[in-house]
């Protein structure tokens, strides 16, 4: 049925001698430049990813707390807080919203903690007063009305953080 095999002869004969088989140098090269390549581009792109998570957070965190600020206050006009005359019915600081106020002989607390700033990494945050100036970096320390975080990093929408 077909041709006789020489003795010694394998099955599947080789048809690579050694001096063909594996990478070339060149090829090695090539490879090495092409992954090289993939991974500088994909470095600015997770960067930008962590950037944009931290704008996240710190549009949470502003949100949270100006969310905190706005109940205090409505539970201060509603008559359910004493409030100093020149308070204007907001907080005194913002760990005042964490540790509570008493509302008809129950604690209610408007905040679990202050958020911590990811731009910053701690919870030093910009306060401002309602008798501040809109744009004021300076805290006039009567009341809190609104919180900005003191970086003065750039957003990815080329807005600074601190106007947020």
């Amino acid at each position: 049925m077909g041709v006789p095999r020489p003795v010694g002869e394998d099955v599947c004969p080789r048809r690579w001698s050694n001096s063909q088989s594996g990478l070339t140098l060149v090829e090695l090269i090539i490879t090495v430049a092409i992954v090289a390549i993939l991974a500088s581009a994909a470095i600015p792109i997770a960067r930008f990813q962590v950037k944009r998570e931290k704008e996240r957070e710190l549009r949470r965190d502003l949100w949270e707390m100006r969310d905190a600020i706005d109940h205090y206050y409505d539970a201060a006009v509603k008559g359910g807080i004493q409030t100093k005359v020149d308070s204007m019915n907001y907080p005194p600081d913002l760990q005042t919203l964490v540790d509570g106020v008493d509302i008809q002989d129950k604690k209610v607390k408007f905040l679990r903690r202050i958020p911590i700033d990811p731009m910053t990494n701690s919870t030093d945050w910009g306060l401002r007063s309602n008798q501040d100036d809109p744009d004021s970096t300076s805290f006039g320390g009567q009341n809190v009305f609104d919180v900005y975080t003191k970086s003065d990093g750039t957003a990815l929408d080329g807005t600074k953080y601190n106007t947020w």
